[in-house]
């Protein structure tokens, strides 16, 4: 009996165990559940401070860099707004000196209409005596007295018609002395020759380093790129940027201030910010298009003829900015079409378009007369415009007035002391060629000229030449410009093959 008892007692303990010990255990796992709960809770709201703090301190940053463009452009605003009240003080000024003129002009030829009347007046009562005196009509007696005349004063007549002939040639000289100089006086023209160097400003001595990179790398890629040279001598905090192409030399330029203003230089950044400023000159391009016919006050251009104006910035003639001539040639002939009754519309389009062949001169052949009527008759600019274009050289003969000013124009505009340098458009013309006569070869994708037309940095394309067919290329493009050209000193030839090989990890 007692140790039936105790059995029992034991299977009643028993089972009380597996009824509490579950609850404990579940008990003991909530409790850490929820431990564990508290503490995710407590590093979300953490990471959420942390999140909030850095989302303030990036919007104060972005207020900050707003306020600082903001005066800036106030600033320049304020400049501008100022350097347009000096200019518009110049203009009524000039306004004013120009209406005290023509005022002075209407006064003399009041003057004068009043003489010749009074003359006209005076011959004819001279004349009706002379008819009472002789008996005879008007048309008789002037027969008889020319006949007289020139039977007793015929060698005299003749050395005075010489005399007014030689008169008249030098009033003719005159006058038109007198309206090219109104011309002149009237305008106000500014003019920037064109270089083949940029500086651009570093920080320190410190980023020379960083730009010609490990072993060279940085500055052979931007040089291969851009199509420049960099010249890093040791002139303190100055890079320079060498090329006889304005606008290579401009897309490096700015390529590089980006460089160095954001730090980063390395082959691949170098390529990207290129990129980027060759979209920003392209712009540039078109706005100078623009600004150039909204000056003149000419609309309804095709707006791809107002980009090929535009190229005409970079375009340099002779040393002279071709796009500020031509506006000059613009200017000039408008006015002198205005002094002379012709058609200033006329004269302003041809004037502007001139050179317009310029623009695509190294890419077609021909004078850029020629090429300058091909893309106007493109783009429907009008016959008469045409025309004055293309006699502008006397390459045909030219026809009308407005043909003689824009040739008067156009040498006008470049006999300015100091406007042209023969020297710097024989130098372009000879690396340009230098150029041209490289690309000539299958397989070349580009080539440029540097170190002032000594060295020419050929492209291939890898695909379509070996590196031995790159050697034997080098030596047949030096042979042709032995042939074809004629420069001092010599000339080296480096072909270039590069493979890259890209791969995407996903």
């Amino acid at each position: 009996m007692p140790v039936i008892l105790i059995y029992a007692i034991l299977g009643l303990a028993g089972v009380a165990i597996g009824y509490v010990a579950p609850k404990i255990l579940a008990s003991t796992k909530k409790q850490k559940n929820q431990k564990d709960a508290n503490l995710i809770l407590e590093n979300a709201k953490k990471e959420k401070e942390k999140i909030l703090s850095e989302a303030r301190n990036e919007a104060l940053k972005i207020k900050d860099d707003a306020r600082t463009r903001e005066e800036e452009k106030n600033k320049y605003f304020q400049e501008t707004e100022s350097s347009l009240r000096t200019k518009e003080n110049y203009l009524q000024q000039k306004e004013q000196d120009l209406k005290e003129k023509v005022d002075a002009e209407e006064k003399i030829k009041k003057e004068l209409e009043e003489i010749k009347n009074q003359t006209q007046k005076l011959r004819e009562e001279e004349e009706t005596r002379l008819q009472e005196v002789a008996g005879l009509k008007k048309d008789k007696a002037k027969e008889m007295l020319f006949r007289a005349v020139e039977k007793d004063y015929g060698d005299d007549l003749l050395k005075m018609i010489r005399e007014k002939e030689e008169e008249a040639r030098e009033d003719g000289d005159k006058i038109a002395q007198k309206i090219l100089a109104s011309t002149l006086s009237r305008l106000a023209q500014d003019f920037t020759a064109g270089h083949t160097v940029s500086a651009v400003a570093i920080p320190n001595d410190e980023m020379k380093g960083r730009i010609i990179g490990r072993e060279g790398r940085n500055i052979q890629t931007f040089e291969r790129l851009a199509g420049v040279d960099l010249i890093i001598d040791d002139t303190p905090e100055v890079v320079t940027v060498s090329s006889f192409d304005p606008v290579r030399r401009e897309i490096a330029r700015m390529a590089l201030e980006q460089l160095i203003k954001d730090g980063r230089i390395h082959p691949a950044r170098i390529e990207a910010l290129l990129k980027k400023a060759e979209e920003d000159v392209a712009k540039q391009v078109k706005e100078a298009g623009e600004h150039a016919l909204y000056d003149l006050g000419i609309s309804g251009v095709n707006s791809d003829l107002v980009k090929l104006l535009g190229r005409l910035k970079f375009r340099t003639s002779f040393g002279q900015n071709v796009l500020q001539h031509s506006i000059e040639v613009a200017r000039i002939a408008s006015m002198l079409a205005e002094e002379l009754k012709a058609n200033v519309l006329v004269a302003k389009m041809a004037g502007i378009f001139h050179d317009i062949g310029k623009a695509v001169d190294h890419e077609v052949p021909g004078s850029h007369a020629a090429i300058g009527k091909d893309i106007l008759k493109k783009y429907g600019i009008s016959d008469d415009v045409i025309a004055a274009v293309v006699a502008h050289h006397e390459e045909v003969e030219p026809k009308t007035a407005e043909d003689w000013i824009i040739i008067t124009s156009d040498m006008v505009s470049g006999a300015r002391p100091g406007a042209r340098r023969e020297a710097t458009e024989e130098f372009i013309k000879r690396v340009k060629e230098l150029e041209n006569i490289a690309v000539s070869f299958p397989g070349v994708e580009k080539a440029y000229a540097i170190q002032a037309g000594r060295e020419v940095r050929v492209f291939v394309q890898p695909e379509e030449i070996s590196d031995y067919e790159a050697k034997k290329l080098a030596k047949n493009i030096a042979q042709k410009i032995e042939h074809d050209l004629k420069y001092p000193g010599e000339i080296k030839v480096v072909a270039i093959r590069e493979t890259r090989t890209q791969e995407i990890a996903h």
